[in-house]
């Protein structure tokens, strides 16, 4: 395989290259349409209720990347497909509440940054430039050759290339390593990357939860917290779903400063598959503990309709915004 990876300032691809290239792009074409058009045709038994997603510049749109899923641009290489995706870091400031704001690092223009998503034996290709006036780097969780691993830094206004094979299955992340990587990634430099088993997962209503933390003071400790990057977003905007229907949900802990947080359901039990590595659950319970940069799928079923909290059992980090609601219906509301 050959080294794509940049390790010189002479060989960082710079933005007036990658313009001529036509990689400067944030978004996906609708190319990648085709794998993820066969992955919908697995999902025909599935509804998903009607959602109110607010149109918005902001790098928050918690409603909008609940269901979002990025599965890339497919191209044909000598008779190899490839699965290609383009990050591009860069800056941005959050609104946390109606006095607070936070200067945050973007990835795409979003935080979290958006859900990567293959299918095991892909090749995977990521364009990563860095837009963020810092050096910066993209470290993906799963197996891949030294070279491709994330850990050297792209300058700003550079870019460089990572390309593997999407393995093994599961519910993985990436992250930015440069030093001090807790700020890094606490400043908003991470995302899921969901790699699906060779035989599909039984059709599900598929739904993205990311628990992350706000240090707005630099002191160390998170002030604020948060799903999907906006404190309190579902407990005023409740996640529909529909009663009795099975909920896939893809849960990462990326709270730094916290060593450890628990994921609550109320009035529910789910089955835990953990680091979604296996099609065999290992529990069935209502509260999981999860470390920093852990993950899990999470399936269950509403049996009555209604309002359910889900948070961490921690009352100090739920109160802080890290709490919200599915709104269960029946099918005859919709």
């Amino acid at each position: 395989m050959p080294n794509n990876f940049a390790l010189g300032q002479e060989q960082l691809w710079h933005r007036r290259q990658l313009l001529k290239l036509g990689l400067t792009g944030v978004g996906v074409t609708s190319a990648a349409a085709l794998w993820h058009l066969l992955n919908l045709q697995t999902q025909l038994k599935v509804r998903v209720p009607p959602l109110e997603i607010e149109a918005t510049e902001g790098v928050t749109n918690p409603m909008k990347m609940l269901r979002e899923f990025d599965y890339g641009t497919l191209k044909q290489e000598n008779g190899r497909t490839i699965r290609e995706f383009q990050l591009t870091a860069g800056t941005s400031t959050i609104q946390l509440n109606s006095a607070v704001s936070y200067n945050i690092w973007d990835l795409n223009g979003r935080i979290p940054g958006p859900t990567l998503r293959a299918k095991q034996g892909d090749r995977v290709r990521v364009l990563f430039l860095n837009q963020a006036g810092h050096a910066h780097s993209l470290h993906f969780h799963g197996t891949h050759p030294a070279e491709m691993d994330g850990i050297r830094p792209v300058k700003h206004g550079s870019a460089t290339i990572y390309e593997f094979d999407a393995e093994p299955y599961g519910v993985h992340l990436y992250h930015c390593h440069i030093e001090p990587v807790t700020r890094h990634i606490a400043k908003g430099l991470y995302g899921m990357f969901i790699i699906d088993p060779p035989t599909p997962r039984p059709p599900a209503d598929e739904i993205v939860l990311v628990m992350a933390g706000y240090d707005v003071n630099d002191d160390s400790r998170n002030e604020y917290y948060a799903f999907n990057g906006l404190p309190d977003h579902y407990m005023h905007h409740p996640i529909p779903i529909y009663q009795d229907q099975l909920i896939r949900l893809y849960v990462l802990n990326i709270i730094e400063f916290d060593p450890a947080v628990t994921f609550h359901l109320h009035a529910n039990f789910f089955d835990v598959y953990r680091s979604g590595m296996t099609l065999t659950p290992s529990e069935k319970t209502d509260v999981i503990t999860m470390g920093v940069a852990e993950r899990h799928i999470l399936e269950f079923a509403f049996r009555y309709p209604g309002k359910y909290m889900f948070h961490p059992h921690q009352d100090a980090i739920a109160e802080k915004g890290c709490m919200g609601q599915f709104d269960v219906i029946t099918r005859s509301e919709n």
